[in-house]
């Protein structure tokens, strides 16, 4: 496909990033020209210098020739601003990035109206990931296949949980819902792991299941947590904003720490049921005396990554429930699981997700079989939904008579409504979904998979 980018800033970097080595044509916009220097030099791509809502830049870009244009500028208006005049092109597909609280009610119009193919909202998305991971306590993440058939989930192998100790074979001997673990992250390393592999405490361990059995499991292995009721939020951006109204609109008891005043302000105007602070939530002193000890779930959204990483590591060490971290640095991502962080947001890697997994869907109706993709483990592993739609030669042997490709496996076959769990003697038919998680990037077809 071919693709224009247009904003180099830490979203758009991120989304080059997803999309090297897929085998598109990208072309980047942005008005500063060591930034797309540096951009050309690192990805091997093109570039042209200058305001991206300029209708002779997009063309020089080659934005008429386009199957999507991508507007992540620090500008809303901006943003859609270059998507109307790629449309005015005849570019069919557009993404801008919309970050302003005061459009999201215009959203579907910007869509319908002014032809906006996916507009995407960093702070609402991440606020939707915490929100999920409050609302449910004993995982560190989920996403889901197979139209919510199948969930992918992340653990973390706590002291006391049933796996710890255990080989996935004796797993699967010892436990009744049947569940396939798919990758492990231990320490610094991932691992996708065989029958004889054994489960050690604080692995972040990555599984598929039957949604409906999830629960199931969750009891089976010792992993269920009370549900949470009261949260703290240190920090009052937009993200802390979009997550505290969809908390207190289902009765969490929501806390606020803000240390600007005319912020503050704002919040407790807007979030009437929320109970809003002036305050800096790095001082622990004011952190007890609000109550850290006794909240359920303690969030840190400040701007800084380091600050969020103390404050998480102090309501740790207060044996908070459940803590939840923003963190924007790639670079800090390896030294979480050591200083005890386990639940982590950020907000660049969701979004790029997102747009990578509408490429993709974009990509299917011009031949590829990818259906849903997701990025685990610090983008370092990737799991994919594929369509069987197509005759090969591996169809209805069994897995164990198939050679496919070191750190990879299928995690599930999805055979009209039968979510199947696979063994060796499993095979895939046509027709199939099938869900594949490899440390390979790039698959684009089911076939990739197999020697």
């Amino acid at each position: 496909m071919k693709i224009v980018i247009i904003g180099l800033g830490t979203m758009g970097e991120t989304v080059l990033g997803s999309l090297s080595g897929e085998g598109h044509t990208v072309t980047l916009i942005d008005e500063n020209e060591q930034v797309i220097s540096r951009m050309i030099e690192k990805y091997d791509v093109a570039g042209v210098v200058g305001n991206g809502a300029c209708m002779d830049i997009q063309k020089e870009a080659g934005a008429k020739g386009a199957d999507l244009v991508v507007a992540l500028t620090y500008s809303d208006e901006l943003n859609i601003l270059c998507c109307l005049v790629a449309k005015y092109l005849g570019v069919k597909n557009t993404v801008a990035r919309v970050r302003n609280p005061d459009y999201r009610s215009q959203i579907i119009a910007m869509k319908d109206e002014l032809g906006i193919s996916m507009i995407v909202n960093p702070e609402m998305e991440t606020a939707k990931e915490i929100f999920n991971l409050i609302s449910l306590p004993s995982i560190a993440q989920i996403d889901h296949f197979a139209r919510g058939k199948v969930s992918l989930v992340e653990i973390v192998a706590e002291r006391g949980c049933a796996l710890v100790g255990e080989t996935l074979i004796s797993i699967a001997k010892k436990l009744a819902s049947r569940v396939l673990i798919c990758a492990v992250q231990r320490g610094g390393d991932v691992i996708i792991p065989s029958g004889h592999f054994v489960i050690e405490e604080n692995d972040r361990i990555y599984f598929t299941s039957e949604a409906r059995v999830l629960g199931e499991f969750l009891t089976e292995a010792n992993l269920v947590k009370s549900p949470i009721k009261s949260v703290m939020i240190a920090g009052g951006g937009r993200t802390a904003y979009y997550l505290a109204e969809k908390l207190s609109g289902k009765k969490y008891r929501v806390k606020i720490i803000e240390k600007n005043h005319a912020e503050a302000e704002r919040l407790a105007e807007l979030l009437p049921r929320a109970t809003v602070l002036e305050g800096n939530a790095t001082h622990h002193d004011l952190l007890l005396e609000e109550g850290i000890e006794s909240v359920d779930a303690f969030v840190a959204l400040t701007d800084g990554d380091e600050a969020n990483m103390l404050m998480s590591m102090f309501a740790n060490k207060k044996q908070v429930d459940k803590t939840i971290t923003l963190i924007r640095s790639d670079d800090l991502y390896d030294m979480l699981g050591e200083v005890g962080i386990q639940n982590n947001v950020s907000p660049k890697n969701i979004v790029s997700g997102n747009i990578l997994s509408y490429i993709r869907a974009l990509a299917n109706k011009r031949g590829s079989n990818v259906l849903t993709l997701y990025r685990l483990v610090g983008n370092r592993v990737e799991a994919l939904e594929f369509a069987a739609k197509k005759k090969e030669y591996f169809y209805d042997k069994p897995l164990k008579e198939l050679k496919m490709k070191d750190n990879s496996l299928i995690a599930s076959i999805i055979r009209g409504e039968e979510v199947i769990i696979p063994d060796g003697n499993s095979c895939i038919k046509m027709g199939d979904t099938v869900i594949v998680v490899t440390t390979h990037k790039n698959f684009d077809d089911l076939n990739d998979l197999f020697e």
